[in-house]
């Protein structure tokens, strides 16, 4: 039984030409081109406000507090942080007019 020979990588066949100048100025990156097409990315779309990852120590029984509803303990979390930061900057701006 004859082997059939593989092609090297990176050499040229009928199906698989190689690129001209041409080529790569037409060319369109891909998630451009699947906006054009319609195409649904895959993952999930992107955040108008992206969140910044870090790393905070909490209280154990504050943490257990937490996880212990589950899944997205880490936005419960935020939201409870951004609530505090939104009351505190309002109770600021009462005492700057205040003054």
């Amino acid at each position: 039984m004859a082997r059939v020979k593989q092609p090297q990588y990176g050499t040229p066949d009928e199906e698989n030409p190689l690129w001209t100048e041409e080529d790569f100025a037409k060319a369109i990156p891909f998630p451009e081109l699947a906006r054009q097409m319609g195409w649904k990315m895959p993952g999930r779309p992107k955040a108008a406000v992206t969140k910044v990852p870090t790393n905070l120590r909490l209280d154990p029984d504050i943490l257990a507090y937490f996880k212990a509803d589950g899944e997205g303990w880490q936005t419960r979390i935020n939201a409870v942080l951004a609530k505090h930061v939104k009351a505190a900057n309002a109770a600021a701006s009462r005492k700057k007019k205040a003054s």
